[in-house]
């Protein structure tokens, strides 16, 4: 029977144990990877300064050209995900959001985006209600869940973790390649005797 002629040494086991082990500490650190990194809405829900639904239509009016329709950025940095900025610990807080766009800001080294942001985004016409809703929006855009990631942003990941695919896999194909040729050399030499 072919399961006699196929009797497992103590070095196989331990490589078959290494094999198994590999894949499933990779599989799981991406798992547990692709969570942390997934923005999830927040578990204390601060109060909105303003009305997002009139913010949303202000948003498309007056800052779409720099931070993008889905406020994914161009000129302007990304609104969703926020970007943190150096020295903010919270770029969701309502009041920053607000300072920003009230008073505009000198593009700075680590910035994201490449221009300065305008008062008002140059819309004089703004109100502080506007302002308010605008903000508003922003941080209900942010609260919502996980945005689609950006084309560089899943590229990355996705080479990433195919790579580390392959590596496993070339090692696994070695174990076993390994194993069966010790297993074709034993059957020859039974069969020379």
């Amino acid at each position: 029977m072919i399961w006699r002629g196929m009797r497992l040494h103590k070095g196989f086991v331990l490589s078959a144990l290494v094999a198994v082990a590999v894949p499933t500490v990779v599989a799981l650190t991406a798992i547990s990877t692709l969570a942390d990194s997934t923005p999830s809405p927040s578990g204390s829900a601060v109060p909105l300064p303003g009305n997002p639904t009139n913010g949303a239509s202000l948003f498309a009016q007056t800052c779409t050209a720099c931070h993008g329709v889905n406020l994914e950025g161009s000129i302007g940095p990304a609104l969703n995900p926020i970007f943190k900025l150096p020295g903010v610990s919270n770029p969701l807080d309502p009041n920053f959001i607000i300072g920003i766009i009230t008073n505009g800001r000198v593009h700075q080294p680590g910035d994201p985006g490449s221009i300065n942001m305008p008062v008002k985004g140059n819309n004089t016409s703004l109100t502080d209600q506007d302002i308010k809703d605008i903000a508003a929006f922003i941080i209900q855009q942010n609260s919502a869940g996980s945005p689609p990631l950006a084309a560089n942003a899943l590229a990355e990941r996705t080479i990433l973790w195919v790579g580390i695919a392959i590596v496993g896999m070339l090692f696994i194909t070695l174990l076993l390649s390994q194993y069966n040729m010790r297993w074709i050399a034993r059957r020859a030499a039974a069969h020379r005797k």
